[in-house]
């Protein structure tokens, strides 16, 4: 993955170097699973006012990349 993000950013001293969106204390993690648990855009704007749609989306592209070359074995329900 050799694309660069202008908003995700990794610092030590801030949630113990997790990826997070512009050196706040959100991390991608939580924004990917913000967007599922808010898939409507006003809502989530409501819950994280901070974010923008920007920011959302490098966050979404960002975790897509990395899990690029991951095979995840699920098992059969």
């Amino acid at each position: 993955m050799g694309k660069k993000f202008a908003r995700i950013t990794v610092n030590p001293e801030i949630m113990n170097g997790q990826p997070c969106i512009r050196n706040m204390r959100l991390t991608v993690r939580r924004v990917v699973e913000a967007v599922a648990l808010y898939p409507d855009w006003n809502e989530l704007q409501r819950e994280y006012p901070e974010l923008e749609k920007d920011d959302i989306r490098e966050a979404l592209q960002f975790a897509a990349g990395n899990l690029y070359d991951q095979t995840i074995a699920l098992e059969a329900a």
